[in-house]
């Protein structure tokens, strides 16, 4: 079937152009159905990212309004379990006619209660009222109700209220202070009659302000309303206190007739009726309820949900064109995949690889083409691998032909001829010291050498240092004799060395000391060099170990003579790449150690093939 259909396709269209016939197949095959397909995907993209909307909202709106529940079951234990305790009533309603016993009931309502009111955050004041005239007020925690200013109220007016409410436990506002709210509680003896209210005044920043603040991340507004539909506290401060109108409610005999139907900015009737927002009510179950009010904006943001879906349906098409394609040019297509994943092996490195051809088209050119140029490529970059490792033996080998070592050896010869007939034995010593310095130093013939070697080296330089400065420097030698037929870079540890003299002040420093250690573990050879000269700051240690060379102390101790740290640096990496550690220890003013880490080798070993690249 697939054949036929093949066939067909190719018979009908055999006639146009290429571009012709991607017109034709993408106009009457491709473009209607997928606009009718691309049409019922946008409208169910919409339709389930409403869904989802609309079930995150409602979740987040279900979580604040049990965190609302919480904190106000917690808060109206405190002001009950206060109330209904029975040695308070007792106490209340006693007649008293001495001193120690009001004392005694004094202290114990501070006693029992003081620590009580401090059970939750937030608690700004706390106090029992009662009218006992036989019991005093001790302006703790038992009050009597009198003239005193009580947020934003006097004392008798608040009590009244409380009296007179219809149900035990009531919350309010203070006027003219929409961050803090009241809780009254009233107090009530066995047969019933009123002995007292418990006031609690809260914070609202600590009871709902972390939930009230920026509810639903900036996008929509919070309301806590109580019983009689008033709002306790809010996301917005200036709505507390007025009475809320919700969609599907009209007003009641408790709204405020004159001002029903004013907007939030002003009267004291908050009309959400007409609101395009979305409103979520969730109701508690102490007759609460958390009113949310969340905006659409993210739901209009669906458009590009919606421009994605689009994006998705072109590639779709795109992909169903390629494929129609492919049933004509299937052939090229095959052909040129082939020939491209073998430039891919290339591009990895991979030069022996050919593509076979048994076409004599334009197509089968190309792979000729492409076949001579692999193998072109691939003699290329050998001989490029081979003179670039030829052209960095040159470049190190370089760095140390800088003095002609014919005429050191003859001026340090004749020296040593005149010192001789002079007799001068010392001058002599230190002739011999800079002979053997210089033969390893100039030797530009050997670029490794044997860990003796090394270590003759020097201590042929810090002779010359000891004649330079008598008696000054103990030098102290801890060397593993399995290190010793160990190879290592050449010049690796005179100027380290070197650096204590120079950098270090070690000739300057009491009891002035330099520790050299070679020592051969578990196939690692391990080159140290310590002296308790001035130290190393911890700049100097970083920018030394990163390569970073920006103060003025690193660079000195970079450069050195030519051989300094960062030629060291480079040396290691040219024979051990990342095998090798170069590490700097101290402590300024007080010691500092060099420690070089590398693998260890019984042959010399070579320059890596790899290192062209590092």
């Amino acid at each position: 079937m697939r054949r036929h259909l093949e066939k067909w396709i190719i018979g009908v269209t055999r006639k146009m152009n290429l571009h012709s016939k991607i017109l034709v197949l993408y106009g009457l095959i491709l473009l209607l159905p997928t606009l009718a397909l691309g049409t019922g995907a946008v409208y169910l993209v919409i339709h389930s990212f409403n869904q989802s909307y609309m079930s995150a909202a409602d979740e987040a709106v279900r979580q604040s309004a049990r965190m609302v529940e919480f904190s106000k079951m917690s808060y109206d234990l405190l002001a009950v379990r206060t109330a209904t305790d029975g040695e308070l009533i007792a106490r209340l309603g006693r007649e008293y006619t001495d001193m120690p016993e009001i004392v005694d009931t004094v202290n114990y309502v501070d006693r029992t209660f003081l620590i009580t009111s401090k059970y939750l955050p937030g608690i700004a004041d706390f106090r029992i009222y009662h009218t006992n005239e036989s019991l005093v007020q001790d302006g703790q925690l038992l009050w009597r109700p009198e003239d005193r200013n009580l947020s934003g109220m006097d004392e008798r007016s608040w009590y009244r209220i409380g009296m007179e409410s219809d149900t035990p436990l009531l919350w309010s506002n203070v006027p003219n202070n929409p961050k803090m709210n009241i809780i009254t509680r009233k107090i009530i003896g066995p047969s019933g009659e009123l002995l007292g209210l418990v006031y609690i005044l809260l914070n609202y920043d600590a009871v709902f302000g972390e939930l009230l603040d920026h509810p639903f991340k900036g996008s929509g507004r919070l309301y806590i309303v109580d019983m009689k539909h008033r709002i306790l506290t809010a996301s917005d401060p200036a709505s507390i206190g007025k009475h809320i109108l919700l969609k599907g409610e009209a007003a009641t005999d408790d709204t405020p007739i004159s001002d029903a139907g004013t907007s939030e900015k002003g009267g004291n009737v908050l009309d959400l009726t007409q609101t395009r927002e979305l409103q979520i009510i969730k109701p508690l179950q102490s007759g609460w309820q958390v009113v949310a009010l969340i905006h659409k904006k993210r739901m209009d943001h669906q458009n590009l949900t919606i421009l994605l879906l689009i994006v998705g349906i072109t590639a779709l098409f795109l992909l169903l064109s390629v494929s129609l394609m492919m049933v004509i040019v299937k052939n090229i297509v095959w052909r040129i995949r082939k020939l491209g994943a073998r430039m891919s092996d290339v591009a990895q490195g991979e030069f022996d690889v050919t593509v076979r051809n048994q076409n004599r088209d334009e197509l089968g050119d190309l792979e000729n083409v492409f076949n001579s140029m692999s193998e072109r490529l691939g003699k290329l970059v050998e001989d490029i691998t081979r003179a670039g490792l030829m052209e960095q033996e040159q470049a190190f080998r370089s760095l140390q032909a800088q003095i002609n070592p014919h005429f050191i050896y003859n001026s340090l010869g004749l020296l040593r001829w005149r010192a001789m007939d002079v007799k001068d034995d010392e001058q002599i010593r230190i002739i011999d010291a800079l002979t053997t310095f210089y033969r390893l130093t100039l030797n530009n013939q050997i670029s490794v050498i044997r860990v003796r070697d090394e270590l003759d080296h020097v201590k042929a330089y810090l002779d010359i240092c000891q004649f330079r400065y008598p008696g000054r420097v103990r030098v102290e030698w801890e060397i593993d004799e399995a290190a010793l037929d160990c190879y290592t870079i050449k010049t690796v540890l005179q100027p380290i060395v070197e650096n204590c003299y120079q950098h270090g002040a070690i000739a300057r420093q009491p009891d002035a000391r330099i520790v050299i250690s070679a020592v051969e573990v578990n196939g690692r050879l391990r080159l140290s060099v310590y002296d308790n000269g001035l130290g190393i700051a911890e700049k100097t240690k970083w920018e030394l170990e990163t390569g970073t060379y920006v103060s003025s102390s690193s660079k000195a101790w970079s450069n050195g003579n030519g051989f300094g740290i960062a030629n060291i640096r480079k040396r290691l990496a040219l024979y051990f790449g990342g095998d090798a550690t170069l590490k700097f220890l101290g402590e300024r003013g007080a010691w500092t150690r060099v420690e070089l880490d590398m693998p260890t080798r019984s042959s010399p070993p070579q320059i890596r093939r790899e290192a062209q690249n590092d």
